[in-house]
């Protein structure tokens, strides 16, 4: 059994995650910045799991003293912490850079990169002191440095998260702590979904069209993370799910004519 954290977890992709830690035998900790919405997701997940423990500790991983708490709160109900997950971010508006809200060009970084760095700040000390422990950070678009209008801070955010985790992997090469990415791909999440209402039709069109071809949703990538999460035990570990050749092929069988509506076939899945 893992004692595993992970960063904004009432919804999306984190809590996908723990459910599926949680099927796989595993305790969580689910994390977001509103009590209420950790309250619901524990109250959702705990039932299904009785002989596990299912821990929720609000946190806005955009300040310290929050993410040192949850560490605490995590060592006190749980006493030792496997993993540890920095899944929390936002998007901002899929707006040209010249009219986007300053406040978002504020907490965006200030949720995807600096909360993420806070994580691995508190989670290595922490786990150097149990002599044990696997850290994890989300890449997403961006973190190869391709581009999209509208993505610009985002991301920005999620090149330097890439930047970040493999300056940390060479920093910790020596020591007893793993250090690694996860890279789900496109997943229909609300945060993805909001470009439905917000971009122009025919934008919004473009979008969908790549979206058939490469998004999947939660139930479907999750598993397959949680899985390689649990098996990796090397230092620098890569978890991706929708990998260069795994693009390519989806691409070939678009081009021929395979077709799928994530959006209007519920049960709609690709491999």
């Amino acid at each position: 059994m893992t004692n595993v954290v992970i960063t904004g977890s009432t919804r999306g992709i984190g809590y996908g995650l723990a459910y599926e830690f949680l099927k796989r035998g595993h305790n969580v900790v689910i994390t977001g910045r509103a009590q209420e919405a950790v309250d619901k997701a524990v109250a959702k997940l705990a039932p299904e799991f009785p002989d596990l423990k299912v821990v929720g500790v609000p946190c806005d991983v955009s300040d310290m003293p929050q993410v040192r708490n949850l560490w605490d709160k995590a060592k006190q109900e749980l006493s030792d912490i496997g993993i540890w997950i920095n899944n929390a971010g936002i998007n901002n508006s899929r707006v040209p850079i010249a009219k986007l809200p300053p406040e978002q060009m504020r907490n965006v970084p200030y949720t995807n990169l600096l909360g993420m760095m806070f994580g691995c700040q508190v989670a290595l000390e922490g786990m150097r002191a149990q002599g044990h422990g696997a850290i994890y950070n989300f890449e997403g678009f961006g973190s190869n440095g391709m581009h999209s209008p509208g993505s610009s801070i985002y991301g920005s955010t999620k090149y330097a998260v890439r930047y970040f985790t493999e300056s940390l992997v060479k920093e910790t090469a020596s020591g007893s702590v793993i250090v690694g990415t996860i890279s789900p791909g496109i997943v229909l999440t609300d945060m993805t979904l909001r470009d439905r209402d917000n971009l122009p039709p025919p934008a919004w069109q473009a979008v969908k069209k790549v979206y058939n071809i490469l998004a999947d949703r939660v139930e479907t990538v999750t598993p397959y993370l949680v899985e390689g999460v649990l098996a990796n035990t090397k230092h620098g570990g890569k978890i991706h799910w929708l990998t260069p050749r795994k693009t390519a092929w989806r691409f070939l069988k678009a081009r021929f004519g395979y077709q799928r509506d994530l959006f209007d076939e519920p049960d709609a899945q690709a491999s």
